[in-house]
């Protein structure tokens, strides 16, 4: 994971990464051979696979299924759905990282992988403290709160913090950890220099259009929603709306088949 999310992973590291692993191998070849790039021949080797797909959207689809499967063995409560929260988080990585591409963010190259983890915490809460997870979440339900704020009262951290903690833990970019840990407080980001935006602007904001989508972990996130011309107006973006929700519809359905 370490290596995937760094933004200069040599070619020839990610090809022998995938190479090494047979179900990564699979999925890869699927990918490729899939009506999606609509070839006309059988795609057999990982490294050709490479150079079609390219490295930087196969570096995208190779962390996400890696990521996909460090989910499945997480031993959940029954009240935690697996599901959405895995197409939450796809769709939070896509949208993340077609928003960066449409001004100048702080380390745009670290949007997917952000947008993919950014949420890690609540999988963590809900798994290690289900009675404090299913308490928070009938607090937020009940008085519509902000969840961070509540899980901060019931725990002494959020969801947030505990995704970036994790983060660091992995040895991600410190870049990611930061966008992670604020992006539900993007205006406190101080990682950002002058006249470029935080890459927690755009993971925020593509957790907004995200739960908009219907991409939602649970009913209480429907309050964040956000629909991508709104959310984009605020970064004076929104002529890109149309243009990002295509992206999503036509990248989550690619990523969504190959977990």
């Amino acid at each position: 994971m370490t290596s995937l999310a760094s933004d200069d992973v040599p070619f020839s590291e990610l090809a022998s990464v995938i190479e090494r692993d047979t179900v990564l191998s699979g999925n890869v070849l699927r990918l490729v051979n899939s009506a999606l790039y609509g070839r006309r021949g059988t795609v057999s080797s990982v490294r050709a696979a490479i150079s079609i797909l390219g490295l930087v959207k196969l570096r995208k689809y190779v962390f996400g299924m890696s990521v996909s499967r460090l989910w499945a063995k997480v031993a959940a409560p029954p009240s935690w759905n697996m599901g959405k929260f895995n197409d939450h988080s796809v769709a939070v990585a896509i949208l993340a990282d077609a928003i960066v591409q449409k001004a100048r963010f702080d380390y745009p190259e670290g949007a997917f992988a952000a947008g993919l983890l950014h949420d890690l915490g609540r999988l963590m809460i809900a798994t290690a403290c289900p009675a404090e997870y299913q308490q928070a979440a009938r607090t937020v339900l009940s008085t519509n709160r902000r969840l961070e704020e509540v899980e901060t009262e019931i725990l002494d951290v959020n969801h947030a913090e505990l995704s970036a903690l994790a983060l660091q833990r992995w040895g991600l970019p410190p870049a990611v950890q930061k966008a992670v840990l604020y992006h539900h407080r993007s205006q406190l980001d101080p990682s950002a220099p002058n006249g470029v935006l935080p890459l927690s602007r755009a993971i925020e904001l593509a957790d907004y259009m995200a739960v908009d989508s219907g991409h939602r972990i649970e009913d209480f996130d429907c309050g964040t929603a956000m629909a991508p011309e709104t959310a984009l107006c605020t970064i004076n973006l929104e002529q890109h709306a149309a243009a990002v929700r295509q992206e999503l519809e036509t990248e989550f359905q690619a990523m969504r088949a190959a977990f």
